[in-house]
């Protein structure tokens, strides 16, 4: 039985281009700040504590980690921390905003691929402005009959999505290197899956369960085989 995938949607960061990688850097310099003063080995679980705790107020990306990384560096070494290695901390962030924009290899010519056979969005999490700026630098934006910004990847971001294009769930396909983010909120509506996994991932994006609903799923390794599995999808 056939499925009737109309829509298919594309994650951004760590799917279309490199993201995770800058963030690891940032946060193992960060390490080597705090650790200048004191000894520990649970800076990395210490400043995820608090980037959760702070998900509510600053939402995802570098400005929020950056606002983290402070309060963590403050509270790490007991407010020893010095107005330079803060302002460090600062500089690291703004490196963050500003890294180059580096497509995955074959990227560009799995969605033009998928995009020829169907219509695609990009569906992306993070600061507005600096998810603005990566879409605009990544040269892609041409191929997507939308651009959607969102503060949450959840159930309700995708039926908000599906309604504006008149679709059912069945009728959509979410591609992605986040289990937690692209792809069980889909599979839970009804829609399908192609989960690609990328080196590296964040803590919070692999804190969830696996998902049940295999039969609308495929995994796939590297970009080139995206437009192979949308269709394998698509034939049941």
């Amino acid at each position: 039985m056939t499925r009737d995938i109309k829509l298919v949607g594309f994650d951004g960061d760590d799917t279309l281009w490199r993201s995770e990688d800058y963030y690891r850097e940032a946060q193992d310099t960060f390490e080597r700040i705090v650790g200048g003063y004191v000894d520990l080995d649970d800076a990395h679980d210490r400043l995820y504590a608090v980037e959760k705790r702070n998900l509510a107020l600053f939402g995802y990306g570098a400005k929020g980690m950056t606002l983290s990384m402070i309060e963590a560096a403050v509270a790490i070494t007991d407010a020893r921390i010095s107005a330079q290695d803060l302002h460090r901390i600062v500089e690291l962030g703004k490196s963050l905003l500003q890294h180059p924009v580096e497509l995955l290899p074959g990227i560009r010519d799995a969605v033009e691929e998928i995009a020829r056979e169907r219509t695609v969005v990009l569906i992306t999490k993070g600061d507005l402005f600096h998810q603005e700026a990566k879409v605009r630098e990544s040269g892609l934006s041409d191929l997507f009959r939308r651009i959607e910004i969102v503060s949450e990847k959840d159930t309700a971001t995708y039926t908000r999505v599906l309604a504006e294009f008149a679709l059912a769930p069945e009728q959509f396909a979410m591609i992605g290197n986040s289990l937690r983010s692209d792809i069980v909120p889909v599979l839970e509506l009804g829609g399908c899956g192609v989960y690609m996994p990328y080196h590296v991932t964040w803590t919070h994006e692999t804190e969830t369960a696996p998902p049940s609903a295999v039969e609308r799923l495929r995994s796939v390794q590297q970009p080139a085989q995206l437009p192979a599995a949308v269709r394998s999808l698509i034939a049941g």
